[in-house]
């Protein structure tokens, strides 16, 4: 099966045929690999209303251009008003099912890698991972809706990780994206068309692939957090 996605997925590649893939959180990984030259849109269980709007964006036009042809500033605004229906219809699902769905739980998905030559000096990855849990306790206390910002989330579980020497699978970053899996899927192939992750093949299992910082975001977060170091060493 795992071969006949690899060659359906050079298929749709070739055409250039836009294709939504349904799968679950537990087959995520696996379909991932398989689809890495077609783009498709990637949506985890996910309802009607999550599809009807999926074949919207394919079916769409804005302002007379396709989305590939927007600016990358007009893309991720697109995204964030996407993000905006795809809640609402949630919602609306959950509502006809008698219940909204229960957030999700992050699992162990990663793999321990030896790691030398770091390219960039990164923060204490203890503190890193003390920041992101911060950042869960809020949705204790207000929506997590208020708060939602997945690109930050992902790159602070990125940066823990490359510093910890582990690689991180796209569901676990899913999960630590704290948004929809389908949401975090599309903002993890924005990130990757802008050069900010990057897939990494595993080696050892070709049905795996992994997410990680790419060169650039690396310096880019050594480079944040050393400057908000700088005013509390000028305070001491």
């Amino acid at each position: 099966m795992m071969a006949a996605l690899a060659r359906l997925d050079m298929r749709i590649a070739r055409s250039g045929t836009p294709l939504i893939v349904l799968t679950s959180m537990g087959a995520l990984n696996d379909v991932f690999a398989c689809f890495e030259q077609s783009a498709p849109q990637i949506l985890v269980d996910s309802g009607k209303a999550e599809l009807a709007i999926a074949l919207g964006r394919i079916l769409g036009v804005v302002s007379g251009r396709r989305v590939r042809e927007l600016s990358e500033a007009e893309q991720m605004t697109l995204m964030r008003l996407t993000e905006q229906v795809e809640a609402i219809a949630r919602k609306i699902d959950g509502f006809a099912d008698g219940g909204l769905d229960e957030p999700l739980v992050r699992e162990p998905g990663s793999q321990r890698v030896e790691v030398a030559n770091a390219r960039a000096a990164l923060p204490d990855p203890v503190r890193v991972r003390t920041i992101i849990r911060h950042r869960q306790v809020r949705a204790r206390f207000f929506d997590g809706e208020l708060f939602a910002d997945p690109a930050w989330d992902m790159l602070l579980d990125l940066t823990a990780a490359h510093s910890e020497g582990q690689q991180v699978c796209v569901s676990s970053l899913c999960i630590a994206a704290g948004v929809p899996a389908t949401t975090a899927l599309r903002w993890i192939g924005q990130m990757v068309e802008q050069g900010i992750f990057t897939r990494v093949e595993d080696r050892n299992d070709k049905r795996r692939a992994f997410i990680a910082l790419s060169d650039a975001s690396l310096d880019g977060m050594a480079r944040y957090f050393a400057a908000i170091e700088e005013p509390l060493a000028l305070a001491a």
